[in-house]
């Protein structure tokens, strides 16, 4: 096996910028939804709702799908292909999404660029943590992570600045086309060359459940990460219709929420990163997110009458509080080993991701088929999706000194 290997500072730039572009399209699908929809000659709000709906379901089923081809394709033809791969596929898809004339076409470009948006990630991951130092590569997550968070700020400042949903596609698009200019100089992981010679069991999904061992994290991956898109779906993407409830002193705006929650994440990001270095731990850093998480939400749901501002600094924290997605990601590339570590790495955020649907399905369930009410159900569903992270990770090992160089 290999065991020195160059610390890719060029990957962690790629990857950082692949990801920044990544999660621009992932929120500025969010931010145009509606303006975009009624361009299209959609303007009902039962319209708006159904296939607003109906688009978000073809990405969240092409991130699905794309996860798993992404992941195995890492593990059988290599970490930068598929790196170079998404970015291109999500890049030609961002500027289809331009171009679109109804439904059926903007169904199709959903799917298509949550084909690509489902494998940057992944392979970034994948490839900072075979390559960098056991004691520094969640340094080199957290960057790409914590960068990465901006691109939601930067969808949601261009829509504040009045630019037409057709533009702001285009520029997501070029801004990842650019990207591939850089990938002269970018090196693959030394832990994956060692394989390529042997394709025996390369990529099998299916090692992942011939053990009750590897079973049981492989889960635990998935299960830890749930509340992030609790907060973020939920609570975020609602954000509007909380602030009427809760009646809060002035208009909550929805993009602003989700910038500030991305500011949050970034910030947390960074020194969740940071912790896990001074701790030497990746599961004590969770577990502290996890309780600010606890602590955050309970206040976002409960506060009324507060001031728009202290509103938006509780969207800042409750994205803070998300900040261990960095962390997340990394061990479920650390608890597997390099022959099916991109399968892992890639298809775990991307079950996270898909999270979403039964946890907004739940949600509205229970506030209008059980008429709980927004509030009451937040609580519900917040909850449980806790609960989920919390035993997810008393299951889970810690990884922060991994050897990372074996095979399953």
């Amino acid at each position: 096996m290999i065991k020195k290997y160059n610390i890719p500072y060029l990957l962690v730039i790629v990857a950082s910028l692949g990801y920044f572009v990544d999660i621009y399209d992932l929120i500025l699908f969010q931010v145009v939804k509606i303006d975009s929809l009624k361009a299209l000659g959609y303007t009902s709000k039962e319209e708006l709702f159904e296939y607003g709906t109906r688009l978000f379901n073809f990405q969240m089923i092409g991130m699905l799908i794309g996860g798993l081809l992404w992941g195995i394709m890492g593990d059988k033809i290599g970490r930068v292909k598929v790196l170079f791969g998404s970015i291109l596929l999500y890049s030609i898809a961002n500027i289809g999404n331009a171009f679109v004339y109804d439904i059926h076409t903007y169904s199709i470009a959903r799917f298509i660029a949550g084909i690509g948006l489902a494998g940057e990630l992944g392979a970034g991951i994948t490839l900072i943590s075979e390559t960098m130092e056991k004691d520094k590569r969640g340094i080199g997550t957290m960057i790409i992570v914590s960068f990465g968070a901006l691109g939601a700020v930067l969808a949601a400042l261009l829509k504040k600045s009045g630019y037409d949903w057709h533009t702001l596609y285009i520029v997501g698009g070029v801004l990842g086309l650019l990207l591939l200019a850089l990938r002269a100089g970018t090196l693959e992981s030394g832990m994956y060359k060692s394989l390529e010679a042997d394709a025996s069991n390369r990529g099998n999904f299916f090692l992942l459940f011939s053990s009750k061992e590897r079973i049981l994290k492989y889960i635990s991956c998935i299960g830890v990460g749930v509340p992030i898109w609790f907060i973020i779906a939920v609570l975020m993407g609602n954000a509007e219709k909380f602030g009427e409830l809760l009646k809060v002193n002035g208009v909550v705006h929805t993009e602003d929420a989700i910038m500030y929650s991305y500011i949050g994440l970034c910030v947390g990001d960074i020194f969740s990163g940071m912790l896990s270095q001074v701790l030497k731990s990746r599961r004590k850093v969770v577990l502290t997110y996890l309780s600010i998480s606890v602590v955050f939400i309970f206040l976002y749901l409960y506060l009324q009458h507060i001031p728009v501002a202290l509103f938006y600094f509780m969207c800042f924290a409750l994205g803070a509080g998300t900040g261990y997605w960095a962390l997340f990601v990394t061990i479920a590339s650390e608890q597997f080993g390099t022959n099916i570590r991109s399968t892992v790495t890639n298809t775990v955020p991307n079950f996270v991701r898909g999270s979403v649907w039964p946890i907004t399905s739940l949600f509205k369930y229970l506030s209008l088929t059980c008429t709980l009410g927004m509030v009451l159900s937040g609580y519900i569903v917040g909850a449980i999706c806790l609960c989920i992270a919390f035993i997810s990770l008393y299951f889970m090992k810690e990884s922060f000194h991994k050897d990372l160089d074996y095979v399953e």
